[in-house]
């Protein structure tokens, strides 16, 4: 049992070594371990200053992205309403254009439709007249085969163009 009870100058020798080495750490690696914890302390609080930091610059990078992506769709909702409004006044422009067109093109269709009918009506008259002539000209020579009804016709002719004068 020797082993689980020390005797006195054994505990005495070991509380001597136990002050000094207690002394030792306390002038020399007492200040050490505290200054690194210190520093670790430190270096912790730098980082949740910096992670918080971070966290608001991220906040206001998010808040940032939101803004621009409501700009962004409004800009596209104007862009298109524009869109829209261009397109409705480039079919508005394209229908009346087609319509003054079209107007020319009636127009012009009347008058060429106006031309051939007086061309058709005089074209109509000359060809009526000619046959005029040609059907009184073959009644005059059946009327006028003798001599004494073409003197009757002349003096008849004559007498007219006296009264008209």
């Amino acid at each position: 049992m020797e082993l689980f009870t020390p005797e006195i100058g054994l505990v005495f020798w070991m509380f001597v070594v136990f002050v000094i080495l207690f002394v030792i750490l306390a002038k020399f690696g007492w200040p050490y371990i505290l200054r690194s914890l210190d520093e670790r302390a430190e270096f912790i609080d730098k980082g949740v200053e910096y992670a918080q930091e971070a966290k608001s610059h991220l906040d206001n990078a998010q808040a940032e992205a939101k803004a621009l992506l409501v700009e962004a769709q409004k800009q596209q909702m104007e862009i298109l309403h524009e869109a829209a409004q261009m397109k409705t006044q480039i079919i508005e422009e394209a229908r009346q254009a087609a319509s003054v067109e079209a107007k020319k093109v009636m127009d012009a269709a009347a008058v060429s439709i106006e031309q051939a009918r007086k061309e058709s009506e005089l074209q109509f008259r000359r060809e009526v007249s000619q046959f005029a002539l040609q059907i009184a000209e073959k009644m005059m020579r059946k009327q006028l085969s003798d001599d004494k009804t073409q003197v009757e016709m002349v003096d008849k002719l004559l007498n007219e163009i006296e009264n008209q004068n």
